[in-house]
């Protein structure tokens, strides 16, 4: 059974939706335009609180406790896109060149990350510098979503 949301953030195209527990971030969400929903608890109010920063400012940056998740791979990717500067991108085949693997095996470690924004899975884009894909979802949507990120990363 999955777990409710502990808070929803507004965003402009989008929002956060936030699963928590006392101590623990399980997941961030990305979720079509909704009320927001106030925090359940003191960890869900600081990433809103991280969350609404960097709306505000995309410089901002995120020391959420995550809960530990996904494969040994995954994690390695993981770590290897949260040192990914904002308002800068690499390609799936750079990260995949760093880690010693294929595009595709990042391209799907991308699309795991149970922490968007937080591991910004969003700065990995093709090698020709489209898109790729995002958040392991079809569709416009989420495609919308990684652009406004890059945008809002972009301006300053």
């Amino acid at each position: 059974m999955e777990r409710p949301f502990q808070a929803v953030v507004a965003a402009p195209v989008f929002c956060f939706g936030i699963r928590c527990d006392e101590t623990e971030i399980f997941a961030l969400e990305f979720l079509s335009p909704r009320a927001e929903q106030a925090p359940a608890n003191a960890l869900a109010a600081e990433a809103v609180r991280q969350l609404n920063a960097y709306l505000a400012d995309a410089d901002s940056s995120f020391s959420l406790p995550l809960r530990p998740a996904g494969t040994r791979f995954q994690r390695r990717v993981w770590e290897e896109i949260a040192r990914i500067p904002s308002h800068q991108t690499r390609s799936y085949g750079d990260l995949a060149k760093a880690l010693r693997s294929a595009p595709r095996a990042v391209g799907q470690a991308c699309g795991a990350n149970p922490y968007p924004v937080a591991v910004p899975c969003h700065r990995v884009i093709a090698a020709d510098g489209g898109l790729g894909g995002f958040a392991r979802q079809g569709g416009e949507f989420f495609l919308e979503i990684k652009r406004w990120l890059l945008g809002h990363e972009r301006s300053r």
